[in-house]
């Protein structure tokens, strides 16, 4: 078989990441916020829905999950024990779920919410990361339940992956978090090169994603708190108590909830 991993565009920039098994027709759809875009692809390519699974509780994550469920009874659903959902398998850190003979790894990645979750799948050698709020491209998740300094250790942990590790972001947000990024390091090329790029494809309705942890750390100032270019341009903009990266890393977050 081969696995076939795909965006379902929901909302106005939800992306709903969708695993297909394209040898018996199964499908795996990860946050789904609204259940019509999913059914919709569903019919188009005459797949059966088998899962979902959950980073967060937020709505436009699970908004869909009970119609899905009311049409595709046979959905396992994939979640932790607070998200909302009344899950088939509860999941924590440490958990695994399974697809198609391939294993996902269940990572706890706090900070946007206190009790947020990430999905690490192996496959073909390479790590997918579908971890829904927390990391965006260029960019990271506003914290609400959870605390900055969870925020800060869950990119530290996402940091120590393999370079090539590829990350499925929920939402299109690269080209807003390239601004923001280029506000604090405007002479970073990478920076100005990929928001062209972005832009390019945003205006043809295509997405910016995946994308890979060697990509992040050129362009996602928050992988970069301990960066002196981006120390400075954080320094331009506020007193900092201190140059910890976390100090930095609280900084840029401040700094972009008002961007």
């Amino acid at each position: 078989m081969s696995l076939i991993i795909t965006p379902i565009p929901a909302f106005t920039d939800n992306y709903i990441w969708a695993l297909v098994n394209d040898k018996n027709k199964q499908a795996i759809v990860i946050d789904p916020g609204q259940a019509a875009p999913v059914a919709d692809y569903l019919q188009q390519y005459q797949l059966e829905l088998t899962a979902i699974w959950v980073t967060h509780h937020h709505d436009d994550h699970i908004g869909g999950i009970a119609e899905l469920r009311e049409m595709y009874p046979m959905t396992h659903v994939v979640a932790g024990s607070d998200h909302g959902v009344s899950p088939d398998q509860i999941v924590k850190e440490g958990s695994s779920v399974s697809a198609w003979g391939y294993t996902a790894q269940v990572w706890a990645v706090p900070g946007h919410t206190a009790s947020h979750l990430a999905y690490v799948l192996t496959h073909e050698d390479e790590k997918q990361v579908f971890c829904g709020d927390t990391l965006f491209s260029a960019g990271c998740g506003r914290v609400f339940t959870g605390t900055i300094e969870q925020l800060y250790e869950s990119f530290k942990r996402l940091n120590k992956l393999p370079k090539n590790t590829l990350f499925y972001p929920a939402h299109e947000y690269t080209a807003s978090n390239l601004r923001f990024g280029l506000s604090i390091e405007p002479d970073n090329s990478v920076m100005q090169q990929t928001l062209q790029q972005v832009e390019a494809l945003n205006e043809e309705g295509k997405p910016s994603l995946p994308v890979t942890l060697e990509h992040e750390r050129q362009v996602n100032v928050f992988l970069r708190s301990e960066e002196l270019t981006v120390i400075d341009g954080v320094q331009r903009q506020v007193e900092l108590a201190d140059t910890k990266p976390l100090t930095v890393f609280s900084a840029l977050r401040a700094l972009k909830d008002n961007f």
